[in-house]
């Protein structure tokens, strides 16, 4: 009896993680709830990895199964940028709002390729409104257009713009890594892209004059900032300023020293004069500032960042010309190390608050 009562326990035991397993597999590759990120916390990613790909190889299969007919939907259909999928929601205030997604013929990001893949640095794409027009990027470098009505229709049809980026990577005898921002000023362009050389990697700025036939970019701020292998913290955010200058987030690039030292560009936002490409320092000791806007209303600089394990900020910057604000890292966050990486950091690192450092408090922080 003893035996049985243990085998039922152990069979509805494994039915429910089973259940559990399937619905979180089943039909989206990247959910996340409560249960969920526990999950994720307890078992390492290796292993849950290794469960799905065998436990449950079959409504992983399914989903993949999805995904491959839309990929193939998508590509079949090119550059009419069909609509795919609509949708009423109704908000809490009871509002009604038409949900509606359309294709861009740029290949999808898949996080089953884990965040780290290099992969993924081509695979984040962005777009800018101008006038009656909508224009994107995506990060392999290629540049489209649709006009901003035609969202009211069954497709987009969008346009393909010529551009001379593949020929500016081999120029330098590179390979492109990924574009990072577009972001358009008045008649021109500008874009953010990483590629790597003999250096290593590196972020530039580029620009041209905004034209819907052909983008002609030329290297509008180079960095001359290198690091040695790939990373995610690259930043690469563009902004508008004041007086006839822009704004550009640079990421920490897993140099750790860096966001301190005022001779580096790494984990810094700068402004850059367009016209003569003089830049200031606005402020230092960032990780990956990849949120970026100017609030010219209140002379505000508003940015947002990716902390370690935890620690995802969003900082202030009441601007006053010649002060330099100093948000901490790597000297302070909120955040916790990641596993192996204790040693990197100072003894104050995850205990204090950044004001007991001499650091400037986050606005807000998780």
């Amino acid at each position: 009896m003893k035996l049985k009562f243990y085998f039922i326990i152990f069979v509805s035991l494994f039915s429910l993680i089973f259940i559990v397993g399937w619905n979180i597999i089943d039909g989206n590759y990247d959910k996340q709830n409560k249960g969920i990120l526990f999950l994720k916390k307890i078992i390492p990613t290796k292993i849950s990895r290794k469960i799905r790909d065998t436990l449950f190889i079959i409504p992983d299969l399914k989903t993949l199964n999805k995904d491959l007919m839309l990929q193939v939907k998508k590509y079949e259909q090119g550059y009419a940028g069909e609509l795919f999928r609509e949708e009423i929601i109704i908000s809490e205030k009871k509002k009604n709002y038409n949900l509606k997604e359309f294709f861009l013929p740029f290949p999808r990001l898949d996080v089953r390729n884990g965040y780290y893949a290099e992969i993924m640095s081509k695979r984040a794409h962005y777009l800018e409104i101008v006038k009656d027009k909508v224009i994107c990027i995506s990060g392999e470098g290629e540049t489209i257009f649709f006009y901003k009505n035609n969202i009211f229709d069954k497709k987009l049809k969008q346009q393909k713009i010529l551009n001379n980026i593949e020929n500016i990577i081999k120029s330098f005898n590179a390979e492109l890594v990924g574009i990072r921002d577009l972001f358009i000023d008045e008649e021109y362009v500008y874009i953010s892209m990483i590629h790597k050389d003999l250096n290593g990697y590196t972020i530039n700025l580029y620009k041209a004059n905004l034209n819907f036939e052909s983008l002609n970019f030329e290297i509008f701020f180079k960095t001359n900032e290198y690091w040695p292998s790939y990373n995610v913290f690259s930043g690469g955010r563009i902004s508008k300023f004041i007086e006839n200058k822009i704004l550009f987030s640079i990421g920490f690039s897993k140099n750790y020293k860096a966001p301190q030292e005022l001779n580096s560009f790494l984990g810094k936002i700068i402004s850059i004069e367009k016209n003569t490409k003089d830049y200031e320092l606005i402020s230092i000791g960032h990780r990956n500032p990849q949120g970026l806007f100017f609030f010219d209303e209140r002379n505000l600089i508003i940015n947002t960042e990716h902390g370690p394990k935890g620690g995802d900020e969003i900082n202030f910057n009441f601007f006053k010309k010649g002060s330099i604000i100093n948000f901490g890292w790597p000297n302070v966050s909120y955040g916790a190390a990641y596993p192996g990486e204790e040693r990197l950091f100072n003894k104050n690192t995850f205990s204090t608050t950044h004001k007991q450092l001499g650091f400037a408090e986050p606005f807000k922080y998780y």
